[in-house]
């Protein structure tokens, strides 16, 4: 492998390919420094976007329809880029906190270029994976972050990206006892590997694996742990290995018909709204029960709990699935799809050009994309749900744009697309403007 700038290795494609699927083995991933692991996640982008549009293209040939929609997809890469937003601005916690154990307090430093120490840390980083999982589903605080990954009703590619801004700022605990004696270069690369390697298993279009249900964590037992039927919940926690389920008697295998999401459907695709309304909800219960053992109790056990109840909830408070629900899907006209569907293409744009110049940027200039990332992706899902005023927001950002754009402060990757943008955005301020006019005359109408 060759080096790249700022002394990471440089991987090829077949390297990315086979870290999606956890077979990268130990002499094409061991790494002496932190600084020389490659960022595989990042690199993997171009890898979601191919194995969505052939998960598309089986779930047509094998059903006659497609594997997800458009406002939900939309909304789970929304949630996606915000997850990510932070690494734009901070390190890693997982990575800070693992290196500052390893810099002050290690008991004794294992080889990085051992592959006993590669497997062991595949075996550590994937059970500091079940045990914070599991937590996460029985901590009421810490449900609050993780449920943003249950709350799709489809079960695709798309939801693997459907990721909480906050819960890497619990996770990164449960990793400490491996930075004793574990090299943080060689936890970095697991660390990412085990992340990556839970894209895939999000499908329906894969059915059974055979032997190997055993011991991976599969699509069929990871469709269990996304349901809300009584037999799925807090089943399957496992990242890369179904093992600690089977031990811990947290397995459950695939049966009848799953509906995914959550007991109680959020119905929203704002990803503003996804990320605090579960906290707003903690926050308001907190308040309303009475005594301070209680309200302990409403941040530190299950998000079933209620006084008098066991620590996780009443299994019989648990909504019956009947097999006909219907997804949240709000009606919206066609051109509002392809409305989505182009401005988020030029977000994505826009948030990949932050990336790779973000080391050129001023602080300043990083605080305003990311800012106008998240008002964009907050109009989008708004826009989805085809709620009356969202128009004046987007108005708002197509104008915001235009200054900014004209000002230096946002480019795109590619700079043939400049003049585009700036056309785009001053037909659709000019559409949202009549469309707001045309609102207000029709509701001064209807008082009238």
């Amino acid at each position: 492998m060759d080096g790249e700038a700022g002394g990471r290795w440089a991987t090829t494609q077949g390297q990315q390919l086979r870290a999606l699927f956890y077979v990268l083995p130990p002499g094409e991933s061991s790494f002496r420094t932190v600084e020389e692991v490659p960022d595989y996640v990042e690199k993997s982008i171009p890898f979601f976007v191919a194995f969505i549009a052939l998960e598309f293209a089986v779930s047509w040939f094998q059903k006659r329809k497609l594997s997800g929609r458009i406002n939900d997809g939309i909304c789970s890469l929304s949630l996606g880029i915000l997850s990510r937003l932070p690494d734009v601005l901070f390190r890693s916690v997982d990575l800070i906190s693992y290196i500052y154990i390893w810099d002050n307090y290690r008991l004794f430093e294992l080889p990085w270029d051992s592959p006993w120490t590669w497997y062991l840390t595949f075996l550590g980083v994937d059970f500091a994976y079940y045990c914070f999982h599991r937590i996460s589903h029985e901590v009421n605080i810490l449900w609050a972050a993780h449920q943003i990954h249950h709350s799709s009703e489809d079960y695709n590619l798309f939801t693997a990206l459907r990721q909480s801004v906050l819960q890497r700022y619990t996770s990164w605990i449960f990793n400490l006892p491996m930075a004793l004696f574990i090299p943080p270069s060689v936890f970095a690369v697991h660390l990412q590997f085990n992340l990556l390697y839970q894209f895939w298993i999000h499908t329906e279009v894969v059915t059974n694996l055979g032997p190997l249900e055993w011991i991976l964590n599969t699509p069929s037992h990871h469709r269990v742990h996304h349901g809300r039927n009584p037999y799925c919940i807090d089943k399957n926690y496992g990242g890369t290995l179904i093992i600690w389920d089977r031990i811990f008697g947290t397995f459950e295998a695939e049966d009848a018909k799953v509906i995914y999401g959550l007991t109680h459907p959020v119905n929203s695709f704002d990803p503003i709204m996804l990320q605090l309304r579960p906290l707003a909800h903690i926050w308001n219960t907190f308040w309303a029960t009475l005594g301070f053992c209680n309200k302990l109790s409403v941040i530190f056990k299950g998000p079933g709990w209620g006084p008098g109840k066991p620590r996780l909830g009443l299994p019989e408070e648990i909504p019956v699935i009947t097999g006909k629900e219907v997804p949240f899907n709000p009606s919206v006209p066609v051109y509002l799809d392809c409305y989505a569907v182009v401005h988020f293409a030029v977000i994505m744009d826009l948030y990949t050009e932050l990336l790779a110049s973000v080391t050129m940027l001023s602080q300043g200039t990083i605080l305003l994309r990311i800012g106008f990332i998240i008002l964009s992706l907050a109009c989008l899902g708004l826009l989805m749900e085809n709620r009356p005023r969202a128009g004046i927001l987007e108005i708002i950002r197509c104008l915001v744009f235009m200054g900014m754009y004209k000002l230096g402060y946002f480019r795109s990757q590619f700079s043939s697309l400049g003049c585009a943008y700036e056309v785009l955005f001053s037909l659709c301020a000019a559409f949202w403007g009549i469309q707001i006019m045309k609102w207000i005359i029709s509701s001064k109408h209807k008082r009238h």
